[in-house]
């Protein structure tokens, strides 16, 4: 039986990259996370053609353990993504490195992904906006919070009206610590490196809610940030601050960013106080809520983010596709990372100052 010319038509018609996977490089093996490209075999959004690293002894540790195939790796990224011509690559190396990754890919029309922030300086993050912008591309930043369904419904709840104006906001980020909870090596070197990761726990935790308050603020920046950093633990973090307490002022509301290696469990909260009701982000799909003075306080359980957003490369995947298009606003995207940069600098100036700092 011949098939009906309409749906020939209609097969004829199917984008091709439906079936495609986004060709997909990696640059740099140190960050503690990378793993995640390695351990989502069952998925065919994406397919790795490349990776670049230089030192050696990682190399051979990550062809051992995962198996790979040596001629994926490279010690040039120019090189790398010269050769393996790649749709995307995500960055995966220090923080400090992720505009290194941008001036690379960006003018081969390369989208880029990096493991939050989006970098340690707000001139390196000011640069990449404008890479992006001039060869029109993409550069998203990755944190675990934008998969939390948790943190969705509360900005939900917000924009609904139901928590009336924002007021206070505390967002409170962290684990015992790299050491104590036993990150590798080489992400230990460079979490407590202060020009490779730009700080300790004041950018390494801090960013989150730097990141979330930006969201919930609709991308304004606040007036002010003041913040104060302590090493609780010299011996084992001698360069680097180890606890930080961030607070971002704005006309008619303040965030208390919380960030820390000295917590007694790993965590990652949210709450928010307006002024009709609070509510508070528990955990990725728990939530606390009390949306009227003579109501009781409710808890719900969620469920999970639908796909792609719980894995950041089946986002990178649509989205490069143009099968996702995200709010200019939302949590990966450039201008809330900007912003966020800039408050992680104004904070570290203000805890070096012991002064208010004001955000232009």
């Amino acid at each position: 039986m011949k098939t009906p010319a309409i749906l020939l038509l209609a097969i004829l018609s199917l984008p091709t990259f439906a079936q495609t996977p986004v060709r997909l490089a990696v640059a740099g093996l140190s960050h503690g996370h990378v793993g995640w490209v390695f351990n989502r075999k069952e998925k065919k959004d994406t397919e790795l053609v490349g990776i670049y690293e230089k030192d050696k002894a990682l190399v051979e540790k990550f062809i051992k353990r995962y198996n790979l195939d040596p001629k994926l790796f490279y010690d040039d990224l120019d090189k790398m993504l010269a050769e393996t011509k790649p749709v995307a690559v995500s960055a995966f190396g220090p923080i400090n490195e992720h505009i290194t990754v941008a001036r690379a890919a960006a003018p081969r029309k390369i989208h880029v992904m990096v493991e939050k922030p989006l970098a340690t300086t707000y001139k390196d993050a000011q640069e990449m906006a404008a890479l992006a912008k001039k060869y029109n591309v993409k550069i998203l930043t990755n944190y675990e919070t934008s998969w939390y369904s948790s943190n969705q419904h509360v900005q939900q709840l917000y924009t609904d009206g139901k928590l009336g104006e924002i007021r206070k906001v505390m967002v409170n980020d962290g684990h015992q610590g790299p050491r104590e909870i036993g990150v590798s090596d080489e992400f230990f070197a460079f979490l407590t490196d202060p020009v490779q990761n730009g700080a300790g726990a004041l950018t390494d935790f801090g960013c989150y809610g730097a990141n979330l308050m930006t969201w919930l603020m609709r991308g304004d920046k606040p007036l002010s940030v003041t913040a104060v950093t302590h090493q609780n633990k010299p011996e084992i973090y001698p360069k680097v601050d180890d606890e930080a307490t961030i607070i971002l002022q704005y006309p008619k509301a303040q965030c208390v960013i919380q960030a820390s290696w000295n917590w007694t469990f790993g965590r990652k909260d949210m709450e928010v106080y307006g002024t009709k009701g609070y509510a508070v982000a528990v955990d990725r799909t728990t939530v606390r809520q009390r949306l009227a003075e003579k109501s009781p306080e409710q808890t719900l359980k969620l469920d999970p983010r639908p796909a792609p957003y719980e894995d950041p490369f089946s986002v990178l995947a649509q989205v490069v596709r143009g099968q996702l298009t995200l709010d200019q606003n939302d949590l990966y995207e450039l201008p809330i990372n900007v912003t966020v940069v800039q408050i992680l600098e104004a904070a570290k100036k203000s805890a070096d100052t012991g002064r208010q700092v004001l955000v232009e």
